[in-house]
């Protein structure tokens, strides 16, 4: 176990897990792998609220796998499988949650990423070997020798084979020529965020990790497409590792204070705003906001309940910015609402996919492309942020069946604008400051409607505040400030590996 000092229920998860973990070959304890001992294959799940230790759980267990010899697969270039190399991925359901993550210093991907893999250029893959440690270093056609003395240091820097061929001066397109479904499976698999999955990712995923581990939050909003509830809860109890708060951890964040309060059954939505009200008057990370700020819109989009609240918020930003009605204005957020190619474009859909631009991927819009429907995108959160690809922007008019199209190429990626999301479509994302529309929340509360035994306003208040990072502002009125500056995307930024990585345009 760490020496860092866990509560009796994080220490109790982590000898349970431990002991999991042996079965499957891999002991913590003396640090060293050998021979599964046990069943094929399991699936634990770790449960607890906002501020439990979920992620410091998880954070740790990593770093111990990592200690005992066991291999990272973060999406990357792989190696060859040897008989005697364990693996470990840490996934997210999406690229918001894998990053907050790898900004946590676990090495985190998305679970399309573990699911599909590149396929490289016999002559790259040289490199990637040698960078590795798996071969001797190459000779390549076109490459001088201080190209890749470049992508050693990088590799050195980031141990990242698509960052190191970067810095040699290559080109995505250059060394990845495809994408497939992954056909080796992998050992142990960290799923975070997992109140997210439906059943048919849990089986996809069980395909490929014979020994899983959920980390979830019950007081989530289920997924939108599935039965209603959360694949760990119909894990038998003895798979399930129940986390309390970590009291101690956590004391003094007036967000998560919130957060538990809404577990009180005697708190309605009245005491919950009188909480709210009281706790911006002592601390400044929560703010008793009298209207939206537009300008935290482009980066932190308003949550909402309603799809007609998301729809207003979205033209009185569009109006407050001078947004032309006929095209976009560079740092407009989008949403990306999937993929719209025929089956025999499937390579590119994987292509689009595995840099990103999965349904509910957040994106922030850099200008047109070079081509006719093409736009420069900034994806947030994902490892190599920068593409290009072909467009269909909507943006919802209110009252209208019909939405309005600025950019349309014949088939590529759609998008919805990203002022103001639903909070089920906020799930698995965080972000410094969020902004939630309390008028929202009481008409969920005036219908009194519950889900899961639980009101739906308090799941839905839930979701939405424990989404802010340090602030919290809760809107008090239907009311949008003008904006202090116009829209920009100086804000943006990647190492210049990345940039030579990501500026080719993908075909239509």
């Amino acid at each position: 176990m760490p020496t860092l000092k866990f509560s009796e229920d994080q220490a109790a998860a982590w000898d349970a897990i431990s002991d999991n973990l042996a079965e499957a070959g891999v002991d913590l304890v003396d640090s060293l792998m050998q021979k599964p001992q046990g069943p094929s294959s399991s699936v634990m799940a770790v449960i607890g609220k906002a501020g439990s230790g979920k992620t410091l759980l998880l954070a740790e267990l990593t770093k111990a796998l990592r200690d005992a010899g066991v291999s990272i697969i973060s999406g990357d270039w792989e190696g060859k499988k040897s008989r005697d190399r364990r693996t470990l991925a840490v996934l997210a359901p999406t690229n918001k949650a894998a990053a907050v993550l790898r900004n946590r210093g676990v090495p985190a991907t998305t679970i399309h990423r573990i699911l599909y893999t590149p396929v490289y250029d016999p002559h790259y893959e040289q490199i990637a070997e040698w960078l590795a440690g798996e071969a001797e270093r190459p000779t390549v056609e076109g490459l001088t020798d201080t190209a890749l003395d470049r992508a050693y240091a990088s590799y050195q820097i980031n141990a990242s084979i698509p960052a190191a061929l970067a810095a040699a001066g290559l080109r995505g397109s250059d060394f990845i020529t495809g994408w497939k479904r992954r056909e080796e499976p992998l050992d142990i698999g960290f799923i975070d965020e997992s109140s997210m999955l439906d059943q048919k990712a849990l089986d996809d995923l069980k395909e490929i990790f014979p020994t899983l581990v959920l980390f979830g939050d019950p007081a989530q909003l289920p997924p939108v497409q599935g039965t209603g509830g959360m694949v760990f809860e119909a894990l038998p109890d003895k798979q399930k590792l129940i986390l309390n708060r970590i009291h101690r951890q956590e004391a003094g964040n007036p967000i998560l204070d919130l957060a538990h309060a809404l577990a009180d059954p005697w708190v309605d939505f009245y005491k919950f705003e009188q909480l709210v009200e009281e706790a911006s008057k002592k601390d400044p990370r929560v703010v008793w906001a009298q209207r939206v700020e537009s300008d935290l819109m482009a980066r932190s989009p308003v949550l909402v309940w309603r799809n007609a609240t998301r729809i207003r918020l979205i033209h009185a930003f569009r109006n407050a910015f001078d947004a032309p009605q006929d095209k976009l204005l560079p740092g407009e957020p989008l949403i990306c609402d999937g993929i719209e190619l025929p089956a025999k474009h499937r390579k590119k859909r994987l292509d689009l996919e595995a840099r990103g631009l999965i349904k509910g991927a957040q994106v922030i819009y850099r200008g047109p492309g070079s081509k006719p429907g093409f736009s420069r995108l900034w994806v947030m959160g994902a490892e190599e942020p920068q593409l290009s690809a072909a467009s269909i922007v909507k943006i919802e008019m209110e009252g209208e069946e019909e939405p309005f199209i600025p950019y349309a190429a014949r088939m590529g990626a759609t998008f919805l604008h990203g002022a103001a999301v639903t909070i089920h479509k906020a799930q698995g994302s965080q972000w410094d400051t969020v902004q939630v529309f309390g008028p929202d929340i009481y008409a969920a509360a005036q219908m009194g409607r519950s889900e899961a035994g639980q009101p739906l306003w308090k799941r839905l208040a839930y979701v939405a505040i424990t989404r802010a990072e340090r602030e919290l502002r809760w809107v008090t009125r239907r009311s949008l400030a003008r904006p202090t500056s116009p829209l920009s995307i100086d804000d943006l930024s990647a190492p210049a590996a990345e940039l030579r990585l990501t500026t080719q345009e993908a075909p239509e």
